[in-house]
C-alpha cells in the first residue's frame, strides 16, 4: 500500500513540475504579440511564418535580451519604438497623442451616421413640400358609366 502511495505521489509531483515546462515566459509572449515583424509581412512578431525570415529571428533575440535586462513591459516597448519607430507596434499605446488613433474612428462613425440620418430627414421634408396636398373632399371621378365602359372594353367574348 505504501509503495502504491509513493508511486502516486511521484507521478503527482512530476506532473505538477512539468505543467510549465513547455510554456514560454509570459511577459515574452505578451510583449511579442504586441510587436510587428519588420520584414513587411504585416504579421505579429511571434507569428511571422516566413521560411528563413531575416528579421524575425534577430528581433526575437532582441526581445529576449530586453526582457532579460529586467525592463518592464513599457520599457521594452519603448526600446523597440526607439529602434524601429512606432510602426513596430501592433496597436497604438494608450495615452497621449495615440488616443487619437482610438477615438477618431469612433467619432467619424457616429458623425457619419448622424449625417446620413439628417440627410434622409431633409430629403423626406423636401419631398413632402413638393407634393401637392390632396384635398379630403375631392370628388370621385370614376363613375358607374366609366366602370361599365371599362368592363365592356376588357370583357372577352367567348
Amino acid at each position: 500500500m505504501s509503495k502504491r502511495f509513493l508511486q502516486i505521489a511521484l507521478v503527482c509531483i512530476l506532473s505538477v513540475t512539468m505543467l510549465g515546462a513547455g510554456k514560454p515566459n509570459a511577459s515574452f509572449d505578451k510583449i511579442g504579440h504586441k510587436l510587428m515583424c519588420q520584414c513587411s509581412c504585416g504579421q505579429i512578431l511571434l507569428e511571422c511564418n516566413h521560411v528563413g525570415c531575416p528579421v524575425s529571428g534577430p528581433m526575437i533575440d532582441e526581445l529576449h535580451a530586453q526582457i532579460a535586462t529586467g525592463l518592464p513591459e513599457a520599457g521594452v516597448l519603448n526600446w523597440f519604438i526607439g529602434k524601429y519607430g512606432p510602426i513596430v507596434l501592433a496597436e497604438p499605446i494608450r495615452g497621449g497623442f495615440d488616443d487619437v488613433a482610438w477615438i477618431v474612428p469612433c467619432v467619424i462613425f457616429v458623425l457619419a451616421t448622424l449625417g446620413v440620418v439628417l440627410l434622409i430627414r431633409m430629403w423626406h421634408r423636401r419631398h413632402a413640400q413638393l407634393q401637392p396636398a390632396i384635398p379630403a373632399s375631392m370628388p370621385n371621378t370614376t363613375t358607374d358609366t366609366m366602370r361599365d365602359r371599362i368592363r365592356h372594353d376588357t370583357d372577352f367574348d367567348s
